[in-house]
């Protein structure tokens, strides 16, 4: 059964304005991510797109893109993309982030998040790996992060 995120974004992102109400409702329900104001484009299991536009109040000491405002953008998609593709029988959280920073940061940014295929969701946690590749407005990649999200079922309800 889909997510409620993903039934609200499949509702929401047709309409004009939809995909920019949506990401300012997942910042409400995370306010962190109200710090960088990302644009979620696409959503869908396996796969999320977003952006992020260079603020002043994101740069660093030389006017480039903070590497902890690209770490934001590279939860948000990548907790975005597992939250769709993770059944409603399972939960999840960050357990690890491995960065890298490859070239400065000097523009607007947009985070492709893809995964290993999609796992059988069965009793066992696991962690699973989601990677993020930023590439800035000349698509120079200039951030990479692998982040392990771990899964498990929930407990029954009762």
């Amino acid at each position: 059964m889909p997510s409620l995120s993903y039934k609200l974004w499949k509702k929401m992102s047709p309409l004009p304005m939809g995909n920019r109400a949506w990401s300012r409702l997942v910042a409400l329900k995370a306010p962190y991510f109200q710090s960088i104001s990302p644009l979620m484009l696409e959503l869908e299991p396996g796969k999320a797109v977003a952006t992020l536009r260079k603020r002043r109040r994101l740069t660093n000491h030389i006017g480039t893109v903070h590497a902890i405002a690209m770490c934001n953008l590279a939860e948000f998609v990548g907790g975005l993309m597992t939250d769709v593709s993770v059944p409603d029988t399972h939960r999840w959280i960050p357990k690890g982030m491995t960065v890298e920073y490859l070239h400065k940061a000097e523009s607007d940014l947009t985070a492709r998040c893809t995964c290993d295929p999609l796992p059988t969701f069965g009793q066992e946690a696991f962690a699973w790996p989601t990677r993020v590749e930023v590439e800035d407005k000349n698509a120079q990649i200039v951030f990479r992060a692998e982040i392990r999200m771990w899964i498990s079922p929930k407990a029954p309800a009762g």
